[in-house]
């Protein structure tokens, strides 16, 4: 097997080295990546002036991603977000998962993805595949699978993100990305003035611990109706449940987009001039402001603060597997996972 060392990003506390990957275009855009969690860690893109800006939060080595608990750049699974009371059941069996977010599932667990070194699998000058076996029962999930998480930075300037996966046994599989991106540079303080359009006309509603009640409403009259387009800050204080439940914007958008591979989201800057589009097949987009950043130490001696970065999470929606009126995020076995989503960045005219 061929070893893709990368560069080093520093130890473990338990020793381990991890490594760093630089893919690059002709455009100058580069991704940093990192087999520790298969996080994205730096993401440089032009701004209106042609400057090279960092766009997503992140820390300087790996040492800071093992203790960092804000699952920044992270890849996500096997399931990314809540299930409630911290169970699934699979074909009449009942799996018992780790109860660490209020007695709910968050993110798969205690024994994270992302916190984790994966296998380098195929490394090339704009492209990095990164594997990672996960065994039966890991998690508390039935059957063995071989993750796979290919990005390649495309001559577009899109970050395209591909995931793959089959499973031995069915099995619940729900993968996302967790980068939290501020156009105006990873450490340039508030996003609530970047515009933001989601092409959705529902969302899922949750009780007061996030678990979707299984109501799909409409964004109609809401603060959730980003359909036309606003700022974060708009209406991101408003005196509606949902918002005050999330302490902000924390929720699941029900995509357009059919199961097709679309553009479901846009991004704008108010400062840099950067346009971030997001393209997905999954049907559900969670859009996290980042409300309970407090200080989080980053880069180069940045802090993060709260509501200084905005997460556009694609995946299936949360607690599907406990609602049958919400897509399904069963993988039958020996069936394929292949999902992809794809950041894409322009300057605004």
């Amino acid at each position: 097997m061929i070893q893709y060392n990368g560069e080093s990003f520093g130890k473990l506390q338990d020793g381990r080295e991890a490594h760093l990957y630089t893919l690059e275009n002709t455009n100058g855009v580069k991704a940093c990546l990192t087999d520790y969690g298969a996080a994205l860690v730096r993401l440089f893109v032009p701004d209106s002036q042609g400057r090279m800006t960092d766009v997503v939060q992140g820390y300087d080595n790996a040492a800071g991603y093992e203790k960092g608990g804000a699952s920044l750049g992270a890849t996500v699974g096997r399931n990314a977000n809540r299930i409630g009371g911290a169970s699934a059941e699979i074909n009449g069996i009942v799996y018992e998962l780790d109860k660490n977010d209020n007695g709910n599932n968050l993110h798969s667990g205690y024994d994270y993805y992302h916190k984790r070194i994966w296998n380098v699998d195929r490394y090339t000058e704009n492209s990095i595949t990164f594997e990672l076996h996960s065994p039966d029962k890991d998690q508390g999930y039935p059957g063995a699978l071989d993750m796979r998480v290919t990005y390649v930075l495309d001559e577009k300037n899109a970050l395209n993100i591909r995931y793959e996966a089959v499973p031995d046994q069915d099995t619940v599989i729900n993968m996302t990305n967790h980068s939290y991106f501020n156009l105006n540079g990873h450490d340039s303080g508030s996003v609530l003035n970047h515009k933001v359009t989601l092409y959705a006309d529902c969302f899922t509603p949750a009780d007061s611990q996030s678990i979707p009640t299984g109501e799909i409403r409409s964004v109609e009259g809401t603060p959730m109706d980003f359909r036309a387009g606003k700022t974060l800050g708009e209406e991101i204080d408003a005196d509606y449940e949902p918002i005050r439940f999330g302490d902000g914007y924390d929720h699941n958008w029900v995509l357009k987009n059919k199961g097709s591979f679309d553009k479901v989201a846009e991004v704008t800057s108010d400062k840099s001039g950067i346009v971030m589009d997001v393209y997905t097949d999954l049907p559900g987009v969670q859009m996290y402001t980042a409300n309970f950043l407090d200080g989080e130490p980053g880069k180069n001696g940045a802090s993060y603060e709260r509501r200084s970065a905005v997460c556009l999470e694609t995946q299936y929606y949360p607690d599907s597997i406990h609602h049958n009126n919400f897509p399904g995020p069963i993988c039958r076995k020996g069936e394929k996972y292949d999902t992809r989503t794809a950041y894409c960045f322009r300057v605004g005219e």
